[in-house]
């Protein structure tokens, strides 16, 4: 046999309650039974490499040092619930003109569109009744108040003159508040309580806040039904909500006012956002906690259901055993495990339990203690040589 090539690996039988080891024989001219001692001291090792396979290894000696957990998972964005709205028709009746189109700056109060409305009509009679009732009732208390000084008024009629007022200036204040839900600017109202024409007047839907018009769900002619009819989506694009979901391992190391981390397939940009949210509760169907992140998004990066990737840091440190993530291997039932060094160069799988990963590091929480060897590079060598 040439002298490159290498002995076929032997299986060797143990006895009762010791495991069966694959030994790698090494390079040799002639070939040479394994040495059948060096095999019973390293029954419960798994693998012994000879000096060149022994080259191939990397190892490192583990030992608890401190570090800053990172929790990395992935998330989707949506409007900042706080800073947008669905705004809903306050009026019935059939769309007249729309004002605004998707994509449009809208301040608080703007109109964004006019309803052609029957109660926009009844609400304005309402009100020049009112107005009108509360100026006659105005008018006879302050007569009341002077008949009364004179000693020509029952203090009763006076009593019953400021309670007609009261009523009066009630009934008033209330259309008031029934034309501005209508949609009717102040300039309008003005000009009814002046007694000027008010033929521009018209209901309108306005936005309840500062924003970005984000979608209009409302066509010219469709015929809306107050408080029930979805009109505008505005939203304020300054900031956004990225909604993560952290596993059980990992929800330990989040805590409200951490920084986090989020970027986007489509910039190499990275956006610096807060954990806002930690759920109380964990979905039922996927055992994943919700976490809310807020994101200023002032180069406008971010777009609503935006799937990204998220780096949590959390602001305690800890204290526990690192290895680089290719030191870590799964078996046929996806649990992770590494390789360790054992007496004589001998290799032993040993199963182990992650933590959180941090940068290019897994946290072991269980499995290896302080001193042991561990391989952090050939382990898949080792592992195609079937260590068990």
């Amino acid at each position: 046999m040439p002298a490159s090539t290498l002995h076929r690996p032997a299986r060797f039988a143990a006895t009762a309650g010791t495991a069966i080891v694959l030994v790698v024989g090494g390079c040799s001219r002639k070939t040479s039974p394994p040495d059948t001692a060096s095999v019973a001291a390293s029954a419960d090792s798994g693998v012994v490499l000879d000096s060149a396979q022994r080259a191939q290894i990397r190892t490192e000696v583990v030992a608890a040092a401190p570090f800053t957990p990172v929790v990395t998972t992935t998330a989707t964005v949506a409007f900042n619930g706080d800073h947008s709205t669905a705004v809903i028709s306050p009026i019935s009746g059939p769309v007249s003109r729309l004002l605004v189109s998707p994509g449009a700056r809208v301040t608080r109060g703007q109109a964004l569109a006019t309803v052609a409305s029957p109660d926009f009509a009844a609400a304005v009679a309402s009100y020049r009744k009112a107005e009108s009732a509360w100026r006659n009732a105005q008018r006879i208390a302050k007569l009341d108040e002077q008949l009364f000084a004179n000693d020509a008024l029952a203090r009763r009629d006076l009593d019953q003159a400021r309670a007609d007022f009261a009523a009066a200036a009630a009934d008033r204040d209330a259309s008031i508040s029934q034309m501005r839900a209508l949609g009717v600017d102040e300039a309008a109202i003005g000009a009814m309580r002046d007694g000027r024409a008010t033929a521009g007047a018209q209901a309108a839907i306005r936005a309840p806040l500062a924003g970005t018009v984000v979608e209009r769900t409302i066509t010219p002619g469709q015929l809306l039904e107050a408080g029930a009819t979805q009109t505008f989506i505005i939203a304020d694009l300054s900031s956004f909500w990225v909604m993560a979901n952290v596993f059980e391992g990992d929800v330990g190391s989040v805590r409200k006012g951490e920084t986090a981390l989020v970027t986007t397939a489509t910039a190499s940009d990275t956006l610096r956002g807060t954990v806002d949210y930690v759920a109380a509760l964990v979905d039922p169907a996927t055992k994943a906690t919700a976490v809310r992140i807020v994101v200023p998004d002032r180069g406008g990066l971010l777009r609503r259901d935006m799937l990204v990737n998220v780096q949590i840091r959390s602001d305690r440190t800890r204290t526990g055993i690192l290895v680089p993530v290719a030191a870590v291997l799964r078996n046929d039932e996806n649990l992770p495990y590494v390789f360790v060094a054992g007496r004589q160069g001998a290799f032993a799988r040993r199963r182990v339990e992650l933590g959180s990963r941090i940068g290019d590091r897994y946290e072991i929480t269980s499995g290896l203690a302080d001193g042991e060897m561990v391989v952090i590079d050939g382990a898949l060598y080792l592992a195609g040589s079937g260590a068990s």
